[in-house]
């Protein structure tokens, strides 16, 4: 997983920009799913985790880890997964680790929002498994492929979040504990047992919604997203769109879609949005048929030289 492989710029940048006076390990990772990426201290020492894991967070991201590609548990899913307790969000003090802000990975810049509350975005989701757990996350907890937990680029940590998958209404509060990933077209990456619980296992992949949680609230008092209806035989689910530029010049956009029509990589829209009292002309390509295509167009849309798509589900 090519994120992975920016795990040292990426510790080395933060133990820098760590203020107090003396070196902190600081950490933050990503994947196709999600990993952890945590830093160990300025000795280069080794950090235990839970479970026997001897992790040794100084050490580049190809040897850290004691298998080499992501699996998850043997067989079905453990039905003690159905009867786990989600986790009560509640006020917690930032980490001391995986808050930095702005960080950088893969030469994308990003910024932790100052507060998690009113966040809500549509996207991909993916899940990661038995190689990174008991290994450490960016906040220096122990990983728990069986616990209700998710890694999020820009979300704090900790933090709590609704997780609703859109193709069948299901949903898990997680909490937010990692940094990632790293993968352009993902928005979340899940626990393995978040991923059972809402569906996106074992399909690898899903669409669903974050909506942030405001742990001073109670949960009955806050706006959540009601389940889908059970779709019909001959109902579409979600789609996938990327949306390539938004412009204020109804001619530039008209000539983006153009060139994006001449490509045929699906259909594309350009879509009026009004964004304060001002018209924007959203260029979008889709519904795609699947993850794999919109990653594949994605790249193909790059490499016209159009800026980087983004994701958006509806």
């Amino acid at each position: 997983m090519s994120w992975r492989l920016a795990l040292p710029l990426l510790l080395m940048a933060l133990l820098a920009g760590c203020s107090g006076g003396k070196t902190r390990p600081s950490s933050s990772h990503g994947s196709t799913s999600r990993g952890p990426y945590a830093s160990g201290s300025s000795s280069g020492s080794s950090a235990p985790s839970r479970g026997g894991v001897n992790d040794d967070t100084s050490r580049p991201q190809s040897s850290r880890y004691r298998d080499d590609t992501d699996s998850v548990p043997a067989g079905p899913p453990p039905e003690v997964i159905a009867k786990l307790p989600e986790p009560v969000p509640k006020v917690e003090p930032r980490a001391l680790y995986g808050n930095k802000s702005p960080y950088t990975v893969l030469g994308q810049t990003y910024n932790v929002l100052a507060s998690p509350n009113g966040y809500v975005e549509r996207g991909i989701a993916s899940f990661y498994g038995n190689k990174f757990h008991g290994y450490k996350t960016s906040s220096l907890e122990d990983y728990d492929m069986y616990q209700f937990s998710a890694a999020h680029k820009t979300l704090p940590i900790p933090s709590y979040a609704r997780v609703t998958n859109l193709e069948n209404g299901k949903s898990v509060i997680v909490r937010i504990n990692d940094r990632g990933p790293f993968h352009e077209n993902r928005v979340i990456d899940l626990s393995y047992a978040a991923a059972v619980r809402i569906g996106v296992w074992p399909k690898g992949t899903g669409l669903v919604e974050v909506r942030a949680i405001d742990p001073a609230q109670p949960l009955s008092a806050q706006t959540l997203p009601p389940p889908p209806p059970a779709p019909k035989p001959a109902s579409p689910g979600p789609g996938i769109f990327l949306q390539v530029g938004a412009f204020s010049d109804g001619v530039n956009a008209e000539r983006v879609a153009q060139q994006l029509r001449v490509a045929n990589f699906a259909p594309v829209q350009v879509v009026d949005a009004q964004i304060n009292g001002r018209t924007i002309r959203r260029v979008r390509v889709g519904p795609l048929a699947s993850v794999d295509q919109a990653d594949d167009v994605t790249t193909r849309i790059e490499g016209m030289g159009l800026p980087r798509p983004q994701v958006a589900v509806d």
